[in-house]
């Protein structure tokens, strides 16, 4: 099994988007990239945390690479647009990679650059170490609960 960590955007879609291949074993939704390892959606959306919403994807690396995961990636979202996907604006949408591994920066790094082409040069997402995961599940909930 190997973990790839994506931000895309609102991660809901993505999450559903991703929990259909064939390969993937499991997703969950979270925040990464920010400056803490702990953080709650109402902080998130602030634009203070500096954390990206992110779709972690356990996946069956026997059935799915990688880099498969990164082509379906760039497919499903708007790769040129910055801290914006679709009506969402904001830091934590941004198009982001988080790698776990030095191969999987590797391989990030050459698919970016296959897409880069493809779009003319007008990519913005960039590729990061996996920094301050944390689930997002629990406190979005506790916040829609407070928010209704």
């Amino acid at each position: 099994m190997e973990i790839a960590v994506l931000a895309l955007g609102c991660f809901w879609g993505p999450e559903i988007k991703f929990s259909k291949l064939n390969g993937v074993v499991r997703t969950e939704v979270g925040y990464c990239g920010g400056n803490s390892d702990e953080t709650n959606y109402k902080e998130v959306c602030s634009g203070k945390t500096n954390h990206a919403e992110v779709v972690k994807i356990e996946f069956d690396n026997s059935k799915i690479s990688y880099e498969k995961i990164l082509n379906h990636f760039f497919e499903i979202h708007n790769p040129t647009t910055l801290n914006k996907q679709g009506p969402d604006i904001g830091t934590q949408y941004r198009s982001e990679i988080f790698y776990l591994s030095e191969n999987q920066k590797k391989i990030a790094t050459n698919v970016l650059k296959h897409y880069d082409k493809k779009f003319d040069g007008k990519i913005v997402t960039t590729i990061s170490k996996l920094k301050n995961y944390c689930k997002a599940e629990d406190y979005h909930q506790k916040y829609l609960e407070k928010k209704f």
